[in-house]
């Protein structure tokens, strides 16, 4: 498995003396790319960059606007969430014209809380990660183009299986919701993001 320490060579070395450099971390569900992002982060800032991590969940639609529209069983898929509203905030980010209020999203209270955090200026890398920045279709294409360079983690489908049904369990869920939550949901927009995404320039199996 290609190391953080590796992929931080890259960036670096990529980036050469650029102000902002945008990092695209892509693919499915539980595949890894939080903890990659906050890996290539932290070997980053060790460096002496500077570097902020911009998660796509701060992108979900409210639970409202998802029950209106028959989506609340299926938050997480690429219907669910603001893709322009996504794209605004990376195109923004490319200009680095200036601080950047961006979303997050409480998990606990499963809400976006709109403009909670600031990345500043002089932010050099900004390393955005989320299931949909490589989707092919619209409005995630819109993405094509936007970042400096692009990973996919893409693990195999049993190693997915396992990760998802460890973190709903982690709720206390019941067999049958966290059944739902794997076959109904999970496991088929991994399916989609895995057969519907533009190549990376990197391609790692697991992280």
């Amino acid at each position: 498995m290609i190391s953080p320490t590796t992929i931080v060579d890259a960036l670096q070395r990529r980036a050469g003396d650029a102000r902002r450099f945008l990092v695209g971390l892509a693919g499915p569900p539980a595949a890894g790319k939080s903890t990659l992002a906050e890996a290539l982060r932290d070997g980053l800032v060790a460096r002496g960059e500077s570097a902020e991590i911009l998660p796509m969940d701060g992108f979900h639609m409210d639970n409202g606007i998802l029950a209106e529209r028959g989506l609340l069983p299926r938050k997480g898929a690429p219907e669910s969430f603001d893709g322009r509203g996504f794209i605004d905030i990376v195109t923004a980010l490319k200009r680095a014209e200036g601080e950047v209020l961006v979303p997050v999203f409480d998990r606990s209270r499963e809400i976006a809380i709109n403009a909670a955090r600031a990345i500043p200026r002089e932010t050099r890398f900004i390393l955005a990660e989320g299931n949909y920045l490589l989707f092919k279709d619209a409005p995630w294409d819109g993405l094509d183009g936007k970042f400096d360079f692009t990973i996919f983690v893409g693990p195999p489908y049993p190693v997915l299986e396992e990760r998802l049904r460890r973190r709903w369990m982690g709720y206390a869920l019941p067999e049958e919701q966290i059944g739902w939550k794997l076959y109904g949901n999970d496991l088929p927009n991994g399916k989609r993001i895995l057969e519907n995404s533009r190549p990376a320039d990197l391609t790692i199996d697991t992280f």
